[in-house]
């Protein structure tokens, strides 16, 4: 929860550790598992998206990424909750496409200098989950709202089975 509610740096790295022995190890392992669910253009340096020059993705790949993530049923508990409170610590999730947007199920929103405003977000209406992907969006809010209606307007959900006619 301290790491995709509240961004935390160091849960990253603690959680990398724990995993893999190392931030190198995770980084590898990462790598290796972004490719399996067919991120072709991206290359993971930390578990934390802090910058370095050979740390890449595209919006492309973080969609398939988050696609193959939210079918596992944790993840999409902790990227959906709004408030936590742990043993510890409570958290209040920062990403307010929770808040402010009908159907809204996550993701998680991240910010550098070099990647500025970036969110990766979904929604689920009528049986039909979307993802939308922002990168370097001032306005990624707005933006990934208006993604999200622009799909639920001009875009159905349907069920093919082998009777499917088009």
């Amino acid at each position: 929860y301290g790491l995709m509610l509240r961004s935390g740096n160091d849960c990253a790295t603690a959680l990398a550790v724990h995993h893999s022995g190392s931030v190198e190890n995770f980084a590898a392992v990462m790598n290796e598992r972004a490719k399996e669910c067919g991120a072709e253009n991206t290359n993971f340096k930390n578990p934390s998206g802090l910058p370095d020059s050979e740390h890449y993705t595209t919006a492309h790949d973080l969609c398939k990424i988050t696609c193959h993530a939210m079918k596992n049923q944790k993840f999409r508990d902790i990227v959906s909750t709004k408030n936590y409170s742990g043993k510890f610590r409570s958290y209040a999730n920062k990403n307010k496409m929770l808040y402010n947007f009908s159907g809204a199920t996550g993701v998680k929103t991240g910010y550098t200098v070099a990647a500025g405003r970036c969110l990766v977000s979904s929604a689920l209406r009528n049986g039909m989950e979307v993802v939308t992907v922002v990168l370097n969006c001032p306005d990624m809010y707005a933006e990934s709202g208006s993604l999200l209606e622009r799909c639920f307007n001009n875009y159905k959900l349907i069920n093919l089975n082998a009777n499917s006619v088009f």
